[in-house]
């Protein structure tokens, strides 16, 4: 398989939004493709950043990495959206996840039905966001002659990408049926991707498609610094909190069931700086290598090398480190 020229960045809750601006200026001058903006836990949302990164850019795109089917309906989701596309036209990607557990069930949502419930709200957004007028009901979508309505500017149809955030196998396979593209998880292996595009295939020839037929862009935790140990201990301690939390992806990912028994030993849930501490320290720098682009730019550049040749289109770097500008030169000069 070719190398991919894309990149793009990929921004949680690390820094102050007005320096997180200053990133996605920074990266669009270098020629990156997109920034995502994470929404994960109850700290930000991900559609106020979205809307400065869209105000302050010119040919960045701006997607949501992802947001909930759940707590916004399907016409406010698409409403969201054709807004963004008015603060910046084309350029919006709307990234959908199935969010998780113990969260949701903490906020009074029921998660039944995972897959029924995105098809649903995909199936119900893209005809909102063509500008059609809508009825649909399923089992979580409920629209009765509504659609987008716009008093004052474009009509026509967007061009918002529908993409869906997935780890698992059934929702890879409902990526590759449905949406535009997959947001590919961070944390995980090469390996992993390889059994993921059986999946997506899978999925996609249900519907007609073929796998070059679903961008497949992946989130890739990056720990970039001169000084080798001082990067893999910046990652160390965010793989050995996912060790602890997710060790059924751990292990499709290659990490051994010995080291997840013990990482299980230290750490409870939620797991206190303590245990972390004392786990972080069975972690050796292989498995933190395993799963990141973690070390020296030569060595996070043959490592994103790798995600791109087992099936990601567009490595999407989530830096670890303080020094973000940094991490945007050493991609913007080349990993192809």
């Amino acid at each position: 398989m070719s190398m991919t020229d894309r990149v793009a960045l990929y921004l949680q809750d690390a820094h102050p939004i007005r320096d997180g601006i200053e990133y996605v200026r920074y990266a669009e001058s270098r020629g990156f493709e997109a920034v995502w903006q994470a929404e994960s836990r109850l700290v930000r949302d991900a559609i106020v950043p979205m809307a400065a990164f869209a105000a302050c850019t010119e040919r960045i795109k701006i997607g949501s990495g992802v947001i909930n089917n759940w707590t916004r309906n399907a016409a406010l989701i698409a409403a969201t959206f054709v807004t963004l596309d008015d603060l910046a036209p084309n350029r919006i990607l709307c990234g959908l996840g199935a969010w998780w557990e113990p969260l949701a069930s903490k906020v009074g949502v029921n998660r039944r039905k995972p897959l029924q419930a995105m098809r649903e709200t995909v199936e119900a957004v893209r005809r909102l966001i063509a500008m059609e007028r809508v009825t649909y009901h399923g089992e979580f979508v409920h629209l009765t002659d509504v659609e987008i309505d716009i008093v004052h500017g474009r009509r026509e149809p967007r061009n918002i990408p529908i993409y869906i955030g997935a780890t698992g196998p059934k929702m890879l396979e409902l990526a590759g049926e449905i949406a535009d593209g997959v947001l590919l998880n961070y944390l995980v292996s090469p390996t992993y991707n390889v059994q993921a595009m059986d999946r997506l295939e899978a999925g996609a020839r249900r519907a007609g498609r073929t796998l070059d037929d679903v961008d497949r862009p992946q989130l890739i935790v990056c720990s970039l610094d001169t000084d080798r140990k001082k990067a893999l201990d910046n990652a160390r301690k965010l793989v050995t909190q996912y060790l602890g939390q997710q060790p059924h992806i751990m292990k499709a990912s290659g990490v051994s069931q010995e080291l997840l028994d013990e990482i299980g030993r230290v750490l409870s849930w939620p797991a206190t700086e303590e245990q972390i501490e004392r786990a972080m320290e069975l972690v050796p720098d292989d498995v933190v290598q395993l799963i990141t682009a973690s070390g020296t730019p030569e060595e996070c550049r043959a490592k994103v090398r790798e995600y791109v040749a087992a099936g990601c289109t567009c490595p999407v770097l989530y830096p670890l480190g303080d020094d973000v500008y940094t991490m945007i030169d050493a991609f913007a000069e080349g990993y192809r």
